[in-house]
């Protein structure tokens, strides 16, 4: 282990002590500066990410913890747009260790509902190790975006198991297409892809809603292939429209398979507010976008 690195860690393990015993406007302010390099500004927030930090802090609204609950929210969702856009589920459980994995089909994906990174993908159950599944599951069980972001919406959040169905768009993968809302107006948008292939880092290309490619990186690299734009992209951003309706700013995530439009989930805070834009002008231009309400 490098000195480096060692510093890294040590740095860490102190500001997730840190979490539990300070006031949260003096801990984001620390995790802001260790992260980002530079201060927040609270009192006179410009970017993207440090509204984010404000939102944080003074926009706490208690509904939202049902919208980040990957059980909660598909409800709400169809009932907003209907069911016709809900990934079906195989089953949901109140811990790993209920998993009933005689019911499920030979391909599915296994989640925490709390989680955002902990997905097991399951392509032939014949092969998936489950046991090393019920572990990764476990590490994501202890995921709590409150505890170390003070992403308020998480607070209350249960953790449960939910399993869904397996789905695969043309790439031979299942590319995201995360939309930037402000207040109910889509602006920006990026498409996650490569994110299953093994030793190939995750990919994000972003656009505008016209569909021309944005000159920014933000927390992974452009692809190499330009991504085309879906036939029924239009129909992607009314169905963000009518997801993001009265909200200062939410990340409204699809899915496009062959056509068809899937729900994947909503984001209030992207990257938690703490990756850098590069060039960082693109923070700025965020942040133009995100007119911040009166406090809550």
């Amino acid at each position: 282990m490098t000195f480096n690195t060692f510093k890294f860690k040590v740095e860490r393990r102190l500001l997730e002590y840190s979490a539990s015993i300070l006031p949260d406007s003096l801990y984001l302010r620390w995790k802001f500066k260790f992260d980002m390099g530079r201060p927040l500004n609270l009192k006179n927030p410009k970017t993207y990410n440090e509204k984010l930090q404000w939102l944080k802090l003074y926009y706490k609204k208690p509904e939202y913890s049902k919208l980040v609950d990957k059980v909660e929210a598909k409800k709400h969702v169809a009932a907003l747009i209907g069911d016709e856009y809900i990934i079906p589920t195989y089953g949901v459980w109140n811990s790993v260790d209920e998993i009933d994995w005689e019911c499920l089909p030979n391909q599915f994906v296994i989640k925490v509902t709390s989680d955002s990174g902990g997905i097991v993908v399951c392509k032939d159950k014949n092969s998936l190790d489950t046991e090393k599944a019920k572990e990764k599951l476990k590490k994501g069980w202890g995921v709590n975006y409150y505890k170390y972001n003070k992403e308020y919406p998480y607070k209350n959040v249960k953790p449960r198991i939910i399993a869904e169905q397996y789905m695969e768009d043309e790439s031979g993968e299942l590319c995201d297409y995360k939309i930037f809302c402000f207040n109910g107006t889509p602006k920006a948008l990026f498409v996650a892809s490569d994110r299953q292939k093994k030793d190939e880092e995750t990919k994000f290309d972003f656009y505008d809603t016209e569909w021309n490619h944005l000159p920014f990186t933000n927390g992974h690299p452009n692809s190499n292939v330009p991504k085309m734009r879906p036939e029924n992209f239009n129909k992607m951003l009314e169905i963000a429209e009518k997801l993001s309706a009265g909200m200062p700013h939410v990340r409204v995530d699809l899915y496009n398979v062959k056509g068809k439009i899937y729900f994947g989930e909503l984001t209030f805070f992207h990257w938690s507010g703490t990756v850098p834009f590069n060039p960082e002008s693109w923070d700025y231009t965020f942040g133009e976008w995100l007119v911040l309400p009166e406090k809550k």
